[in-house]
């Protein structure tokens, strides 16, 4: 019944973000994303993110450009009666193909930073409350959406032992306010 309860609470908390018309909340954040996945053995994942496009773009052709956008993220993994929350900053770099009317497909890769309430995830350890988050992954933007699959894995880096990393595939949606 928690996790329902608990699933509710970010359903409302996204909605709210996406129809937030503060315009001092767009000049920090100009897009908000609500992904879920799961491990690699049965943690399930839910993130919300707020998003701010780098105001660059790198190496600018007739086929794409490299871009980006800063991502903070609220995380929720749980497995049984386990479970962690966590935030995240990463900034992620992006290859858009462009050129196909209003879709453009995308690359993007990244390394950022995450806090975390416990060391220990469904038996894991991970051993600190500070993770890097990796992540590589693909998608499709389409007008104000985005729909993209990514790999991502939670670890310390081998600074504290034991390193018990987390390995998660997710699936995210992504509005432009």
């Amino acid at each position: 019944m928690e996790k329902m309860k608990i699933i509710k609470f970010i359903m409302v908390l996204f909605i709210a973000i996406l129809t937030a018309s503060a315009k001092d909340v767009r000049d920090y954040f100009d897009s908000a994303t609500m992904s879920i996945g799961q491990s690699k053995d049965g943690i399930a994942i839910i993130r919300l993110g707020l998003r701010k496009d780098f105001a660059k773009q790198w190496l600018k052709s007739n086929v794409g450009y490299f871009g980006g956008y800063w991502e903070l993220s609220a995380n929720y993994w749980n497995k049984g009666d386990s479970s962690n929350y966590g935030i995240a900053l990463s900034p992620v770099f992006v290859y858009r193909v462009t050129g196909l009317r209003e879709i453009e497909p995308y690359i993007e890769v990244s390394i950022g930073a995450s806090l975390w309430t416990n060391t220990l995830i469904a038996g894991r350890n991970v051993s600190s409350n500070y993770l890097f988050e990796d992540r590589i992954g693909c998608g499709i933007k389409y007008k104000r959406f985005d729909l993209s699959f990514r790999y991502m894995h939670y670890s310390n880096a081998g600074i504290v032992r034991p390193n018990s990393g987390i390995d998660i595939f997710i699936t995210s949606v992504t509005y432009k306010f």
